[in-house]
């Protein structure tokens, strides 16, 4: 009995137990006292940027390769022996100096037969000529046969001929003794000769002597794709590009990225496309003045498209992507609600984007806190400048100085 009278004590304590807790509780919330509301949230807190539109020259960056202003290819117009060769390879050389002598012995006789033939011909007419004149006045007084005259006559205008004829030679003659010595076409830097002295060459040499390149200025040779053509005319009559393609101004870098201090102006662009590559030529033109730039460099060139006067330039952090790839920005209304702007994106400059469509000057595109909204949500908005200027600085922690325990 004693044990069953135990068990039932044990079973009543552990029923009590929870009804007891209850009760406190039930006290707990009493008239007097009400239980306590759990904390209020308010709408998230995003930062924006105001869209302010500014003026942006646009300008693509293109490869290209630098190409000689003149070129020249100095061949001999008559065969011979080069005697002298009277130039520095790789120095600079003017129009009309002399580069190479070729033996003139042989075009100096020439010319002195021709000379001799044109003198004899003129000796000759004097007497044909007399003989004219006076069957000229016999002809008339029918002293002698027309057949006479007219013999008379042609055998004048037969000397005339000859003496044409022995000029025309005396020319040629000249001429080619003047070509034994081989000028400067045009002035410029002159390569390596690739004839000795003592080599013979012939007129119109398979091998060119030497060629001179005028570098100063030089041509820079740019390739553009067709399709960013077609693009930039189509902002052009879009009226989102002004543009004015005479006098385009062009910058260069170097290979190695450097910048080039001088700028160029564009020339002309090429008519054809090349139908392996679906790209064209921009040829433009640079200063050279202390040969900085050689022939066949590998550059690029920054070409100035146009200027977009209205431009809207957004950050590359406020844009997102769609499952579809198009771009969109969340935006602040005038209910600082959260509302999706899908946009037509030109391109991008540095470390914005710029908007062909979609936004406008005053908007209020959302800048952080993209991961805590929706649209139509409201929302707490605080301009993006105003917290970078106010974000607290690094504080540095003070080193904590070991315990030696001494």
């Amino acid at each position: 009995m004693r044990e069953i009278d135990t068990d039932l004590r044990c079973i009543s304590s552990f029923y009590l137990i929870p009804l007891f807790l209850i009760s406190v509780g039930m006290a707990g919330c009493g008239p007097g006292k009400q239980a306590a509301a759990p904390p209020a949230f308010g709408p998230p807190e995003v930062s924006f940027m105001t869209v302010k539109t500014e003026k942006v020259v646009l300008t693509s960056e293109l490869p290209g390769r630098t190409t000689a202003y003149l070129v020249a290819e100095v061949r001999p117009q008559v065969g011979g022996i080069i005697q002298k060769r009277l130039f520095e390879e790789g120095a600079n050389v003017k129009a009309g100096d002399l580069l190479y002598q070729i033996d003139p012995a042989q075009f100096q006789a020439a010319y002195e037969r021709a000379r001799a033939e044109l003198t004899r011909a003129e000796a000759k007419i004097i007497s044909i000529r007399f003989k004219y004149e006076r069957s000229k006045a016999l002809i008339q007084s029918k002293v002698i046969s027309q057949q006479d005259f007219d013999n008379a006559e042609s055998d004048l205008h037969m000397a005339e001929a000859d003496i044409q004829a022995s000029k025309a030679a005396e020319e040629t003659a000249e001429i080619n003794l003047d070509y034994t010595k081989v000028t400067a076409p045009i002035s410029g830097r002159i390569g390596k000769s690739h004839v000795t002295v003592g080599a013979l060459v012939t007129a119109n040499h398979l091998i060119p002597l030497a060629t001179i390149q005028q570098m100063n200025p030089i041509y820079v040779d740019a390739t553009q794709s067709s399709a960013d053509f077609l693009r930039l005319k189509r902002n052009i009559t879009e009226g989102l590009i002004t543009n004015d393609e005479k006098g385009t101004k062009v910058k260069l870098l170097f290979e190695d990225g450097s910048p080039y201090p001088l700028e160029g102006e564009m020339q002309f662009r090429d008519v054809t496309v090349d139908q392996s590559t679906g790209s064209f030529i921009l040829r433009i033109v640079f200063p050279n003045p202390d040969n900085a730039l050689l022939p066949g460099m590998y550059v690029r060139t920054m070409v100035e498209e146009g200027v977009v006067d209205d431009a809207v330039l957004v950050p590359h952090q406020s844009v997102s992507r769609n499952m579809r790839g198009d771009p969109f920005a969340m935006i602040v209304d005038a209910s600082d609600k959260v509302e999706m702007r899908m946009l037509s994106i030109d391109r991008s400059i540095g470390e914005k984007w710029l908007v062909k469509d979609g936004l406008k000057n005053g908007d209020r595109v959302i800048m952080e806190g993209l991961q805590k909204i929706r649209p139509g949500a409201p929302v707490k908005a605080v301009d993006f400048g105003a917290v970078q200027s106010t974000a607290p600085a690094a504080v540095a922690t003070p080193a904590v100085a070991e315990k030696t325990g001494k």
